[in-house]
C-alpha cells in the first residue's frame, strides 16, 4: 500500500510536521555553520548575534622586564662566572666577580691610614691633658709669686726690706704672669690640634668606606629573581666600568607587546583588565591589566597580526601579566582579549 496524508493518523501526522521542521532548522544552522567558516566568522554572527560582544582581540608576543647586569666604577679581569644563558638564579645570587687584588690593598691602605689618624688623635688629647696641667701648676705659681710680691712691697714701704728684693719679687711675679698667659695658649692650640685630628680620624674613616664600597663593586651580584637571558662576558676578560656582563629577565612579572587597531584605541583605557591565552597551555588564562598605551599612531608593523582586519595605523600597548608560575617565557606568541571600556567622548 501506498504512502498517503490520509493513511497517516493524527498522532504521526503530528510526528510528521515536528520531524520536518527540525529538518528544516538543520539546514539552516548548517548553512550558517558553512558561511561563518568560509568567512571567519561565527554562525551566531551570521545570525545576526556577536560572539565577542563587542571584545577586542590582540595577537602579540610575551616580554620580559629585562636588566643589564654590569660592574660599577672598576675595572679588572673576571674570574668568576658561574652561570650560563638560560639558568635561574636567585636574589643576591654571584653572576661574576672581578680580581680584587689592587682593591683589596686600597683597602688596607685606608685602614692603615685611619690607624695612624687614630693615634695622633691620642696624643694630640693626651697634649691637651699635659697643657692642662701645666696652666693648673702656673696658676699656683702666680698666685704664690703674687703673695711674696705683695709682702715685700709691704716691708718695702715700712723700710723693712731692701729695693731689690722688692724688685726681684716683681719680676718674679711678672715673670710666672707670662709663663701662665704662654701655657693658656698652648692649651688653646693643643684643644685645636685635637679637633685637627678628629677631623683627619673622620676623614681617614671615611676613606677606608669609601674603599671597601669599591671593593664591594668587584662582586656583581642578581638585584632580582629571574633567569639569565644572554651573556656578555667570559672568563679572563677585562671588564670596563658599565660594561654589560649579563641580561637578568624577570619571570615573574611579565607583559604582553600588542598593537590596537586606530579605530579601536578609544575603547582601551589605563589599568583596563585583559584576559591572556597562549597556544603553548591553550585551557589556561592569565589575568593582566594594561599598563601604557603609546601617546602616538605608527605604521602596522610587518610582524604584526591581529584577529580584525589590518589598518594602516596601530597603537601599541603593553599588558602587564602576573607570571608566578613562569609558565610565560619571553618569545612567546600569546593572545589577549580586552572588555571594551566605556566611551568617554573621545578623551583616553
Amino acid at each position: 500500500m501506498g504512502f498517503s496524508p490520509e493513511n497517516v493518523s493524527n498522532g504521526s501526522k503530528s510526528a510528521f510536521r515536528k520531524a520536518i521542521v527540525l529538518a528544516i532548522a538543520a539546514l539552516l544552522i548548517g548553512g550558517a555553520a558553512i558561511a561563518a567558516f568560509d568567512n571567519q566568522l561565527s554562525p551566531f554572527d551570521f545570525l545576526g548575534w556577536r560572539s565577542t560582544n563587542g571584545r577586542i582581540l590582540l595577537s602579540g608576543n610575551i616580554e620580559a622586564h629585562e636588566s643589564v647586569l654590569s660592574f660599577k666604577t672598576v675595572q679588572s679581569r673576571i674570574v668568576e662566572l658561574p652561570f650560563d644563558e638560560g639558568q635561574w638564579v636567585r636574589k643576591g645570587d654571584l653572576i661574576a666577580s672581578l680580581d680584587d687584588a689592587d682593591y683589596r690593598q686600597n683597602v688596607k691602605t685606608a685602614r692603615a691610614a685611619l690607624d695612624q689618624s687614630q693615634q695622633q688623635l691620642g696624643v694630640a688629647i693626651a697634649n691637651v691633658d699635659a697643657t692642662r696641667e701645666t696652666v693648673l701648676a702656673d696658676e699656683a705659681d702666680v698666685k704664690e709669686k703674687s703673695l711674696d710680691f705683695r709682702r715685700l712691697q709691704a716691708l718695702f714701704e715700712a723700710s723693712a726690706a731692701s729695693t731689690q728684693s722688692r724688685d726681684l719679687a716683681e719680676t718674679a711675679f711678672k715673670q710666672s704672669q707670662a709663663a701662665l698667659l704662654r701655657d693658656r695658649a698652648l692649651a688653646v692650640a693643643a684643644e685645636k690640634d685635637v679637633g685637627a685630628a678628629q677631623a683627619t680620624v673622620h676623614s681617614a674613616s671615611e676613606s677606608l668606606k669609601l674603599a671597601e664600597i669599591v671593593l664591594s663593586y668587584t662582586v656583581l651580584r642578581a638585584p632580582f629573581d629571574g633567569v639569565i637571558l644572554t651573556r656578555q662576558a667570559e672568563i679572563g676578560e677585562v671588564m670596563l666600568p658599565s660594561a654589560p656582563v649579563a641580561t637578568l629577565a624577570d619571570l615573574d612579572h611579565v607583559w604582553l607587546r600588542a598593537y590596537v587597531n586606530e579605530t579601536d584605541i578609544g575603547k582601551v583605557r589605563f589599568g583596563q583588565p585583559a584576559t591572556i591565552t597562549t597556544d603553548t597551555y591553550r585551557n589556561k588564562k592569565y589575568q593582566g591589566r594594561i599598563s601604557a598605551i603609546a601617546s602616538q599612531a605608527e605604521f602596522t608593523p610587518k610582524s604584526v597580526e591581529t584577529h580584525s582586519e589590518r589598518v594602516t595605523l596601530v597603537y601599541r600597548i603593553k599588558i602587564d601579566v602576573y607570571n608566578p608560575t613562569h609558565e610565560l617565557v619571553p618569545g612567546m606568541p600569546a593572545d589577549a582579549v580586552i572588555e571594551p571600556a566605556p566611551a568617554s567622548n573621545g578623551n583616553r
